[in-house]
C-alpha cells in the first residue's frame, strides 16, 4: 500500500512539473508572438525620413504667388502649400535622399535664391 501511495505521489509530482513546463512554454510562446507582432507593427508604421525643398516661409498670399511662379518655371516638380501655425510654407517634393534634393536645389536656386533643403518625417 505504501508503494502505491508513493507511485501516486510521484505521478502527481510528475504531472505537476509537466503541466508547469507546458504552461511556461505557452507563456514564452505568447511573449515571442507579441515581440514578433510589435516588430511587424514598427516596420509598417515607422516614420520615414524625406527631404523637401522649401521655397518660402511667410504669408499665405505670398506662398501661393511663389507656388504659381514655381509651377510655371518648373512644371516637372510638384509644389505644395503647407500651413504650420503661424506661417505658410511653399515646399517641393518628398525626395528620398538628401543628395537627390540637393541636385534639384541647384537647379531651383537659379530662380529661387532663398530655397533650402529640409529634413521631414512622413
Amino acid at each position: 500500500m505504501k508503494f502505491l501511495n508513493k507511485i501516486k505521489g510521484l505521478g502527481f509530482i510528475i504531472t505537476f512539473f509537466i503541466t508547469g513546463a507546458i504552461f511556461a512554454q505557452s507563456e514564452a510562446q505568447k511573449i515571442e508572438d507579441l515581440i514578433t507582432q510589435k516588430k511587424s507593427y514598427n516596420q509598417q508604421n515607422k516614420n520615414t525620413v524625406v527631404y523637401k525643398i522649401q521655397l518660402y516661409n511667410g504669408t499665405e498670399s505670398e506662398a501661393y504667388k511663389i507656388k504659381n511662379n514655381f509651377t510655371a518655371t518648373f512644371p516637372e516638380y510638384k509644389a505644395k502649400i503647407i500651413y504650420k501655425q503661424p506661417e505658410w510654407k511653399t515646399q517641393v517634393g518628398d525626395f528620398e535622399t538628401k543628395l537627390e534634393a540637393d541636385r534639384v536645389l541647384l537647379l531651383i536656386k537659379e530662380e529661387f535664391a532663398g530655397a533650402i533643403v529640409l529634413e521631414d518625417l512622413i
